[in-house]
């Protein structure tokens, strides 16, 4: 079984906070730490620390943090030779005030040489043969279009940060992996809370093979393809430290499940558990676990209910 993940690979300022500023408003940080981060590589990093076969396609720059960052996904057991060096261009950064007690963040991203990854890096052979391809929005939109089309196997989308995507990408995906905000704004709906059945109707509307929509700490909504019924799954409880991307791990989980053959609903359980666990510890990599870690919690996840 294999995962490749096409996508931004960064390195995360993270800035200790009492509590997240407002629009225009200043707060004072309490400590700076640096860590491994990108959506793409913190996707990697957690599929490669579940399970074999984990290949990563990207940038970095010809600098330090493009030496940590490639260290660091080594480090979690994933292939970098398809992460290529740009002259030039800075790694991607992005700074992240992490609130103390909730773990609630707010993330900016600098994209530096992510911005450079082209449609030639993707028409590779780990793309083509993967049995599950992860893809982002931190690279840009005409290479994560190329990637889908040169899949091979299953294509999994998160579509993050939300941009208005072309059909021709949406036809290309299998599982589409939006948090209720990214969904609502896909369906070009009004902001508001909605119930699950509300958000399972917007899924719906997407007109994507199969829809997981990510709660936080209230779980996942599966949305499969044709007419089968939405099922909400909740969460792990877990005491969370961070919940600097758990959505990442919960996307790099998904994969491994679906790379080692569980359905849909199977490989969503498998997640939820997963995120959970990712929470505990700071940063977006600090308490990534492995499998079996999750097995070990996984008859604490509790059962998938179907969404009237």
């Amino acid at each position: 079984m294999s995962v490749t993940v096409v996508g931004s690979v960064n390195e995360d300022v993270l800035v200790a906070v009492d509590r997240l500023p407002g629009r225009g408003e200043t707060v004072v940080g309490r400590s700076v730490t640096r860590a491994p981060g990108g959506k793409g590589a913190n996707q990697a990093a957690a599929a490669g620390l579940l399970g074999p076969g984990v290949h990563m396609v990207g940038r970095v720059g010809e600098d330090a943090a493009g030496d940590r960052q490639l260290a660091a996904l080594a480090g979690s057991r994933v292939n970098v030779s398809r992460v290529h060096r740009t002259p030039g261009l800075p790694t991607g950064t992005a700074t992240i005030p992490v609130e103390e007690g909730s773990g609630e963040n707010l993330i900016v991203v600098a994209p530096g040489a992510n911005e450079a990854l082209s449609p030639a890096d993707v028409d590779v052979e780990p793309v083509h043969r993967a049995d599950v391809l992860l893809l982002q929005l931190e690279v840009p939109l005409e290479t994560v279009q190329a990637a889908a089309t040169a899949a091979g196997g299953t294509v999994v989308l998160t579509p993050a940060p939300p941009r208005a995507l072309p059909d021709g990408l949406l036809s290309r995906v299998d599982v589409l992996v939006p948090n209720e905000h990214e969904l609502v704004q896909l369906a070009g709906a009004a902001p508001g809370d909605r119930t699950p059945a509300e958000l399972a109707a917007l899924a719906r509307g997407l007109g994507v093979r199969a829809v997981v929509v990510t709660l936080g700490a209230r779980g996942a909504l599966v949305v499969p393809s044709g007419d089968g019924p939405a099922l909400l799954q909740e969460a792990l409880a877990v005491d969370a430290v961070d919940t600097t991307g758990a959505g990442d791990c919960f996307t790099g989980a998904l994969a491994q499940g679906l790379a080692g053959g569980a359905d849909l609903a199977g490989a969503v359980r498998y997640a939820v558990a997963a995120a959970a666990l990712s929470t505990t510890g700071p940063g977006a990599r600090g308490a990534l676990p492995g499998d079996d870690d999750v097995r070990a919690v996984l008859d604490r996840v509790p059962t998938a209910t179907e969404v009237g």
